[in-house]
């Protein structure tokens, strides 16, 4: 076994149950027996999705006598899909592991499904019984390529090279599973969470498992029903953008996909940004990936979900820095090593409350002359819904933008309205609508126009939905720094 990531701590099992009072028995001790990395926790969460045939007085037994085992009982039945929503909430574990309450999968191979996530290659790890595993029994061929097919459609989907979206083996780093919103309630589970892991840009890998199949006769309970089932979800899935547990999440996600827009943005500031950049509120490095190359270029953000995605989305790139850095509080010491030529804020200052301070750390970390390139909502008048739903707290004039930069000690370079095109939009959705979230078919089709918007956009008579400011570090304001320093008393 590899050495393991110290922060991981306790490994939850997730088992859902239902009418398995012969096998489950034996599945309970094979997990409790199971090998788990050295210094580890063992959680084991079951669900009994209200069983009638006796596994319930089983599961309380196993319960009663092992401090390891927390039970729940669904107070109807409701599905797989919705005893793993209920396992999922009341999982304490950093890591999290599916576990089917029959004898189909051996939990002495929890250690392979572990090991690319303990490596941090890592977030989703899929086991696999179509990959060469130790043994696999022999079954069904229709069931088999049932499975393939689903899989096969859902890698159309979703873009993966999975072999097999619909085993039962699934483990993940628990605070990026916690995140993603779960709907299905029976077997449309696994397509689903597969849909919105691929969305989400989780780095998934796939280890061979064996398998012990079984019959119909002997308990298996997904029929062709659940696969024709599976397929609505996967189109479901691909159309709808519920990929986090907030709207908040869902909006930034959603825009994140206008690709042809976050262009257009960075082209407008582009030609003022350095080779040394730190971007603040870096969001799942929309921006970033239009403005690399750079020598150096340091991604930063507060939210753990979104410091997880740029790590994922940027491990191969040296240049590329990730850290925290919260630029809205009085803590922040930067040393000379954290001097860049360029900070780059969008749609970022919206959002803190304490604005002057945060261009006050904005300042400390550039070089003399180095510039802040600032894009904010424009006109406190438009201040609607989609704001409070964006968790803006203001929107800015021009006037009120030069003053904050001004009393920052920033020499304003430029300052221009930029996409025009769009206010309009924001009128009808969030003042007359009073809309909470984008739809996906207008962001669509305005992405797919931006080329036309680009032409049009310097002309149109009304302010633009956004302001962009270029200011350069004051150079007076550095001389007085030294010059203040210089000044200091010696200590006596």
């Amino acid at each position: 076994m590899p050495n393991v990531d110290r922060e991981y701590r306790k490994v939850s099992i997730l088992i859902p149950v239902y009418n398995e009072r012969y096998l489950v028995a034996t599945l309970i001790e094979r997990v409790l027996k199971a090998p788990i990395p050295n210094g580890y926790e063992r959680e084991i969460i079951i669900v009994d999705d209200c069983s009638n045939d006796g596994t319930d007085k089983i599961l309380k037994a196993f319960s009663e006598q092992n401090p390891e085992i927390r039970l729940f009982t669904q107070p109807v039945n409701k599905g797989k899909g919705a005893s793993i929503q209920k396992a999922i909430s009341e999982a304490t574990g950093n890591i999290i592991i599916f576990q089917d309450s029959d004898l189909e999968y051996d939990p002495d191979e929890y250690l392979n499904l572990l090991q690319p996530i303990l490596e941090g290659h890592a977030d989703v790890v899929y086991g696999s019984r179509f990959l060469a595993g130790k043994s696999r029994r022999v079954l069904y061929f229709r069931h088999a390529l049932g499975n393939r097919f689903l899989t096969f459609v859902s890698n159309l989907f979703t873009d993966l090279n999975l072999t097999d979206m619909e085993t039962c083996y699934k483990v993940f780093r628990a605070e990026l599973l916690k995140s993603i919103p779960i709907r299905s309630k029976r077997f449309g589970l696994e397509p689903e969470i597969t849909a919105k892991i691929s969305k989400r840009g989780f780095r998934i890998y796939e280890v061979p498992i064996s398998y012990h199949g079984r019959t119909y006769q002997e308990g298996k309970k997904i029929t062709w029903k659940d696969g024709l089932n599976a397929l609505f979800v996967i189109l479901r899935y691909w159309l709808i953008d519920d990929v986090y547990s907030t709207q908040h999440g869902d909006m930034l996600y959603a825009l994140s996909g206008t690709h042809r827009f976050n262009r257009w943005m960075a082209s407008e500031v582009s030609r003022y940004i350095g080779n040394s950049v730190i971007e603040i509120g870096s969001g799942i490095g929309n921006m970033a990936l239009q403005l690399l190359p750079r020598d150096r270029y340091v991604c930063s953000d507060i939210d753990p979900l979104n410091l997880h995605a740029l790590r994922s989305l940027f491990s191969n790139r040296p240049n590329v820095e990730v850290r925290y850095l919260d630029i809205s509080t009085e803590t922040n010491s930067f040393s000379e090593q954290d001097k860049f030529d360029t900070v780059l804020c969008l749609n970022v200052l919206e959002h803190i409350k304490n604005d002057t301070l945060a261009l006050k750390n904005i300042s400390e970390l550039l070089l003399p002359k180095g510039r802040a390139i600032i894009l904010v909502p424009n006109a406190p008048s438009l201040f609607s819904t989609l704001d409070a739903a964006l968790n803006h707290v203001k929107r800015y004039s021009k006037n009120d933008l030069q003053d904050l930069l001004s009393n920052a000690s920033f020499d304003i370079e430029r300052i221009w309205f930029f996409n025009r095109i769009s206010t309009p939009g924001w009128i009808w959705n969030g003042k007359i609508l009073k809309r909470r979230y984008f739809s996906r078919i207008q962001l669509k089709v305005f992405d797919s126009l931006v080329w036309l918007w680009r032409c049009i956009d310097p002309y149109l008579p009304w302010p633009g939905q956004s302001l962009i400011v270029v200011g350069r570090k004051s150079s007076q304001q550095s001389s007085e720094k030294k010059f203040s320093e210089s000044h200091i008393a010696p200590a006596i």
